[in-house]
């Protein structure tokens, strides 16, 4: 399992750094990235914080742990500034909270954050045509998500992804330590919105990329 998409005690999470990864670790996590909740208000706050914590523990643990942030309810307008800021800061992996259906999220979001470059787009919601095409164009992951709530779109984000070839990955949006999931259970959420078995294997692949990339970031 590789799952991109988590919270610590730095946002709404419930565990620390090190003990979200050691929980990871003993259920057969390859990797694993520290994506907290950030807006203008926190982020020279959280991300130092999480990267000074990975490299405290980067020689203890056994699976990649990377620091990364998720921009969240920020205005479509700030979003390219603070996923520049992101970087700047050490964050390998930059997720923007998508549109999501469960959430009052503000419109144009999601093309805000395809049109910034993040590497991820959490639970999109009930993403346009248009805003996947741009994805595509741009290289930006969407998520299927294990996250309650956020979930229900599952089926609209991989039957329009996968129609118009569009990558997909799949996160937890880990919060506590039973949001974490194995390798099976992320297959059977993928089977249940609806994609093909013969495309799961290419889905955990693009997280693979993704942590391949971020990793030549360090």
């Amino acid at each position: 399992m590789i799952d991109l998409h988590t919270h610590s005690l730095f946002s709404d999470g419930e565990l620390l750094p090190a003990e979200l990864i050691q929980r990871a670790a003993v259920i057969g996590y390859k990797a694993i990235a520290i994506t907290d909740h950030v807006d203008q208000s926190n982020i020279d706050i959280v991300i130092p914080g999480v990267v000074k914590a990975l490299k405290a523990l980067k020689e203890f643990i056994s699976i990649n742990a990377i620091p990364g942030a998720e921009i969240t309810h920020v205005p479509p307008a700030l979003i390219p500034s603070l996923v520049k800021e992101a970087r700047q800061l050490g964050a390998r992996i930059v997720v923007v909270h998508g549109e999501t259906i469960a959430e009052p999220v503000a419109q144009g979001t999601n093309k805000a954050a395809i049109e910034a470059g993040a590497d991820i787009l959490a639970h999109p919601g009930i993403i346009s045509t248009e805003d996947l095409l741009f994805a595509k164009d741009k290289g930006v992951a969407l998520e299927i998500t294990s996250r309650k709530g956020h979930s229900l779109s599952n089926g609209h984000v991989a039957k329009e992804s996968i129609k118009f070839g569009v990558s997909l990955i799949i996160n937890t949006d880990t919060h506590s330590p039973a949001d974490l999931i194995t390798a099976e259970t992320a297959r059977k959420i993928l089977l249940a919105a609806g994609i093909d078995e013969n495309r799961i294997e290419s889905i955990f692949g693009n997280s693979k990329a993704i942590v391949e990339k971020a990793l030549r970031r360090d």
